[in-house]
């Protein structure tokens, strides 16, 4: 229950944030995180995993939300959740016919860098809120450029709540005393801001001035909410299910979140060695009937989130009852207590998603792509700027279609894209795998199958030998997938043999390598 309660203060303001940010109703976003703790958590197969809105999905949701509304956005939420229940149904199906796995295919490089592109559109939409601005443009591209006239316009005391907000967030984790870790930080600054709010009198519009200049202040800076939990249940509008719009999102929303969630889980796997690997298979069908049932009541998209997840396990969850606890506290203090989240200043939300925003975008990502290898900055750059020109979709298959040009100019032939293979034999307790032709990513997937078939996920096998010396290249995605997976066999030791005859391009344990050319 303690580690439920921390999650719930973290979850709560961004929650709203999310929502707002993704064009749904703020509260839309609390009811998802209701249904995932409450629901979701009873059918999960990743018992440590938090699930609610999260911050990757926002583009999308937003995307379908102004496109399918045609400048009614009232009309555009109802229509964005029709697409989300198509979008759920793909991923029961996904999981019925057990494809879960196939996030663990994807491209490190190419998912940073779609994660980059979403937090620098994050940041380039919610300056302008946290200025109390309105911006003329729309695209990204345009939105960044508009950051300095909205700073020169910024309304002085709607600027100071977002400032205070940003300064607390990035500041509180410098400070090495344990108080400083004791409270969430997005709690600490509700504390310091909405007294401020109530200060300004943001919910009685009126006029103030400021170095000669008249501004405006009113509750339209402020969150707003339904008087009730029923009063926000919204129902899908299938009127348009079936155009192109609509069917780019339904691809978007359960491709995109079907590997981030699968991605999470792996990583909350990776935090949490002792215990028994998630069914990546069995969570994605609790996560695709959430999403089923958050969307035919009003509620955002939802997915494994990774910064809640961690937040739990740094609290000593042990359980799928934090995950519950988180969903039923939200639900307990938006029924009792809903006056209390309207004197939240929208500054405040907008600065904890800049704060998030410049997390997935941050230098550190960009420097360890190039770590990894010119040829993964490359992907991670296209992956982004093409993101920003146009949409996630289209940013991520020019990253995917970078990655095959990429190979094949490496010399990979064109039978191990798509017949991949992977034999195996045991003798005792090893397991020997050989992957002939090239061992990337498309043959993350067969290893997988194979290992399992031969029983590599038993407690008998204490070696699993992985055999490159005929592979003429081996990537990044590769020896990343094969380190995640090792940690699905925990009784067993992962040796590579053949690698060290092959040229790494950078000096990363996970580099591409390739063969030497004579």
């Amino acid at each position: 229950m303690k580690s439920g309660f921390l999650v719930f203060l973290i979850a709560l303001p961004l929650c709203l944030g999310i929502a707002l940010a993704s064009g749904f109703p703020p509260v839309a976003g609390v009811l998802t995180a209701i249904i995932g703790g409450v629901l979701v958590s009873l059918l999960g197969g990743a018992p440590l995993t938090i699930k609610g809105p999260a911050a990757g999905l926002i583009v999308i949701a937003l995307g379908a939300v102004q496109e399918l509304g045609q400048g009614d956005l009232a009309a555009g939420y109802r229509r964005a959740l029709a697409v989300g229940v198509a979008a759920a149904l793909i991923q029961i199906v996904f999981a019925l016919c057990r494809v879960a796995s196939v996030g663990v295919a994807m491209s490190p490089s190419v998912v940073h860098g779609m994660l980059a592109a979403i937090g620098v559109i994050i940041i380039a939409k919610q300056t302008h809120v946290m200025l109390g601005v309105k911006p003329h443009g729309e695209r990204p591209f345009d939105l960044i450029a508009e950051i300095p006239h909205s700073l020169a316009h910024a309304n002085p005391r709607i600027l100071l709540l977002g400032a205070v907000s940003l300064a607390i967030l990035f500041g509180l984790p410098l400070i090495r005393a344990r108080w400083a870790h004791a409270v969430p930080a997005p709690l600490v600054v509700l504390a310091v801001t909405v007294p401020v709010g109530l200060l300004f009198d943001l919910h009685s519009p009126h006029d103030y001035r400021f170095m000669a200049m008249t501004y405006h202040l009113g509750p339209e800076y402020l969150v707003r909410l339904p008087d009730t939990l029923l009063d926000a249940v919204a129902f899908p509008d299938f009127s348009m299910l079936l155009t192109m719009t609509s069917l780019k999102y339904v691809v978007m929303f359960a491709l995109i979140g079907t590997i981030e969630s699968t991605l999470t889980v792996l990583a909350v796997d990776s935090m949490a060695p002792g215990r028994r690997p998630a069914d990546l298979n069995r969570d994605l069908l609790a996560l695709g009937g959430g999403n089923l049932v958050s969307s035919l009541v009003g509620g955002l998209p939802m997915i494994s989130e990774i910064v809640r997840s961690r937040a739990n396990i740094d609290a000593g969850a042990v359980s799928r009852r934090s995950n519950f606890f988180h969903g039923a506290f939200l639900l307990l203090f938006v029924s009792l207590a809903p006056g209390l989240l309207q004197i939240i200043p929208l500054a405040v939300l907008a600065a904890m998603l800049v704060y998030t925003g410049t997390r997935l975008a941050a230098p550190r990502e960009f420097r360890h792509a190039r770590r990894v290898g010119l040829d993964q900055l490359a992907l991670f750059l296209i992956t982004m700027l093409v993101t920003l020109a146009t949409d996630l979709l289209v940013g991520v298959a020019a990253g995917l279609a970078a990655k095959f040009v990429l190979h094949l100019l490496r010399g990979v032939p064109v039978p191990a894209f798509f017949h991949p293979r992977a034999q195996a034999v045991r003798t005792g307790q090893v397991l020997h795998v050989s992957i002939p032709g090239a061992a990337i990513f498309t043959a993350l997937l067969p290893l997988r199958r194979t290992v399992r078939r031969a029983g590599g996920d038993g407690a008998d096998i204490t070696e699993i030998v992985i055999d490159l010396k005929d592979a003429a290249v081996v990537d990044h995605t590769f020896l990343a997938g094969t380190d995640a997976m090792s940690r699905e066999w925990p009784a067993a030791t992962l040796t590579f043999r053949g690698l060290d005859r092959l040229w790494p391009v950078s000096s990363h344990p996970h580099a591409t390598r390739r063969r030497r050319r004579a």
